[in-house]
């Protein structure tokens, strides 16, 4: 294990991406936060499933990323599902909005983590699967997993 995974402390994985689309690239980019988000991201009260970014006027903008507000904060608290900047140079804003003009492709949040300090997410460029697509990834797993299960009680 190197040093820069050592002091990588994941919060909360989108289990749902992977299932509903696929991934072409990925990156990792920062995000805009609030004193208030990052103490709930602390706690691990997020939900990352039904989120996904934009690139909008030249910035990348995060939707639908819901951090519960902090219960011990007062009245300076956050909006929960409030669009949240993420953070990247220009020519990766670039090579972005051209990936999401294509027909068909998306930015969709994998992970977020803290990496040191930090607040990372890990964003992905994917394509959104077909229903059919979707059987055929599982009925694939299922098989691979009888598969395994014949090898093992063969030995």
């Amino acid at each position: 294990m190197s040093e820069n995974e050592a002091k990588i402390k994941v919060i909360v994985t989108n289990r749902k991406a992977f299932r509903d689309f696929e991934i072409i690239d990925k990156r990792e980019v920062g995000i805009s936060l609030v004193g208030t988000e990052v103490k709930s991201l602390r706690a691990g009260k997020v939900n990352i499933s039904d989120s996904y970014a934009t690139v909008e006027n030249g910035e990348v903008i995060l939707h639908n990323l819901h951090i519960s507000q902090f219960e011990q904060s007062s009245q300076a608290n956050h909006e929960p599902t409030r669009p949240r900047k993420l953070l990247l140079h220009k020519r990766e804003i670039r090579k972005l909005f051209g990936a999401t003009a294509e027909r068909g492709f998306t930015l969709v949040p994998l992970r977020i983590y803290f990496k040191g300090p930090y607040v990372k997410i890990e964003l992905a460029v994917a394509r959104g699967r077909k229903k059919y697509d979707k059987r055929e990834i599982i009925a694939k797993k299922e098989a691979d997993r009888a598969m395994q299960r014949a090898q093992k009680k063969s030995l």
